[in-house]
């Protein structure tokens, strides 16, 4: 199929854009960089060995995307472009709500005029929110983030619903992420947060490779395992095989829209993961644990067991390879990647 991935030079795009043409997928990407370099490109074209169209545009931008399908002859969409800071979402949620909706009414505009009726959109399992039972199951209801970023992804999938069930021959799969991590296994792509990082991996990593002077924990007296809070965690490269997988069987869905949890099922605690990446990288690394964070739960875990017995997918890499791939990554690019 010819695809066009939107959000395609950030970090799950990145890695699925690779893990697409691999099985002998066109990519056309549109990014307008705004969490994401101009360097990704260049690494994806030597990995793949090809070149990817590029084009640099908010996706908010109807004419030039109009225009993009009208030039293109696309199969498919994977939609992953859009903000992505938990945090950040708390103090602007104006850009959040406009960023995320705006730029997908777009896209299904444009889809709809151009004839291109499957999707795959980039979710997350914040959509779960505080109170649906452990392990996270799709049909929880009801959905009930408590940022507006994961409020703007329970907005989209209920938007994608709605327009699925209206549109003939219409299928979108909505994939829930739970907490990626790891890198390409080239050390070559990974992830790249732009400031201190807002995720706990991404944090490790700066303070082994001396970015960061020490990892702070936030709260030791949960009722977890450790008394850390417990996250599934899942490598990007089966994240990258999930949206494979799920384009795949967007044909034989049964429904014109089904959500898809993408987890592994296990949970790591904090000192857990701290734990490998110290094996990963061959010393102790310098932490203290500080209070709570406001909103943070003690645990989330995915039921992935629909994910299993429909796309015929499985999370295959487990907790050390994740942290190993992430400090191949972070060592060899201790400043992310190059500006250009």
């Amino acid at each position: 199929m010819r695809i066009l991935l939107t959000g395609g030079a950030g970090y799950i795009g990145s890695h699925t854009t690779l893990t697409l043409l691999e099985h002998g997928h066109e990519i056309v990407i549109v990014d307008d960089l705004v969490n994401s370099k101009p360097s990704v490109l260049d690494r994806l074209e030597a990995l793949a060995a090809t070149r990817i169209p590029l084009h640099v545009f908010d996706l908010r931008d109807e004419d030039r995307l109009d225009a993009l399908f009208a030039q293109e002859r696309l199969d498919a969409v994977m939609h992953c472009a859009g903000l992505k800071a938990v945090g950040d979402s708390v103090t602007r949620p104006l850009d959040y709500y406009r960023n995320h909706l705006d730029s997908t009414f777009s896209l299904l505009t444009a889809m709809a005029r151009h004839g291109v009726s499957r999707l795959v959109f980039s979710s997350s399992a914040t959509v779960y929110g505080e109170n649906a039972p452990l392990p996270c199951q799709e049909d929880h209801r009801p959905l009930s983030a408590t940022s507006p970023y994961g409020q703007t992804k329970v907005m989209i999938e209920q938007l994608l619903t709605d327009v699925a069930a209206a549109t003939d021959g219409l299928k979108v799969a909505l994939l829930r992420y739970f907490n990626p991590v790891g890198a390409h296994p080239t050390g070559q792509l990974g992830e790249d947060p732009q400031g201190t990082p807002n995720n706990l991996m991404p944090f490790i990593a700066q303070v082994a490779v001396g970015r960061l002077d020490r990892l702070r924990i936030f709260g030791a007296d949960y009722p977890t395992k450790d008394g850390t809070g417990e996250r599934d965690y899942i490598h990007v490269m089966d994240v990258a095989t999930g949206h494979l997988r799920a384009l795949e069987h967007l044909d034989a869905m049964p429904e014109p829209a089904r959500a898809f949890n993408l987890g592994t099922g296990t949970a790591t605690s904090v000192l857990q993961l701290l734990g490998a990446f110290e094996r990963a990288c061959g010393r102790r690394l310098s932490h203290e644990v500080v209070p709570r964070r406001p909103g943070d739960v003690p645990a989330n875990l995915a039921d992935p067991r629909r994910a299993h017995d429909e796309l015929g997918w499985r999370a295959v890499h487990g907790i050390d390879r994740m942290c190993a791939d992430t400090w191949r990554w972070q060592s060899q690019n201790p400043t992310g990647y190059p500006d250009r």
